[in-house]
């Protein structure tokens, strides 16, 4: 591994920490949230079909991340489905340290920008406890991926998991990375 930090990291280390506490008044260094991990989950229901559908998956996530994904099996059986217990049916990756920055360096900078139609992402798809999930419905936005090569459309969830308490924490982590979020609506007083 390389000496020099990804960029959100020495970030993170450098003013993101100092605005936190002062924003929430953090007198513990250790109560100031910080992100753990990224998971990266792609299910894939035609691999049912097509175990080629599944290892073009595989070969996207492992270009997208930089590491092997581990293959997700299914849990019970469906019979509507043809879907038995054990069958693998995605695959899923962990990102930590030095290649979770670099991988949320590039989906805030690279990848989001890439989404059609973009407007900046939800608000409130924390789960509570300050972790936040998105859904991509398109692979193709990472540029590290051949268009001519996975043809066909797959989508991935992004799940960001911060050591923060409450949503609001967690919000304020990612919006100090630099995170795109839509503005809140105004709400419109009786005139």
């Amino acid at each position: 591994m390389s000496t020099n930090k990804p960029r959100l990291q020495a970030r993170y280390e450098e003013s993101v920490r100092e605005a936190l506490k002062a924003q929430f008044g953090y007198t513990n260094p250790h109560q100031v949230p910080r992100l753990e991990k990224i998971t990266l989950n792609m299910g894939v229901g035609a691999a049912v079909a097509d175990k080629k559908v599944l290892d073009m998956a595989y070969e996207s996530m492992t270009q997208i991340t930089g590491q092997k994904p581990v293959l997700t099996l299914a849990r019970k059986s469906v019979a509507t489905f043809r879907l038995r217990e054990g069958m693998p049916i995605g695959c899923m990756v962990t990102l930590r340290r030095q290649r979770m920055y670099e991988f949320l360096d590039r989906l805030i900078s690279v990848v989001l920008p890439r989404v059609r139609d973009f407007r900046g992402i939800n608000r409130n798809a924390f789960d509570g406890r300050g972790n936040y999930t998105l859904g991509l419905n398109e692979q193709l936005v990472f540029p590290e991926l051949n268009p001519d090569k996975f043809v066909r459309p797959q989508g991935m969830n992004i799940s960001m998991i911060t050591s923060a308490r409450t949503n609001d924490e967690g919000r304020a982590l990612l919006e100090q990375f630099g995170m795109p979020f839509k503005q809140p609506k105004e709400k419109s007083g009786a005139a």
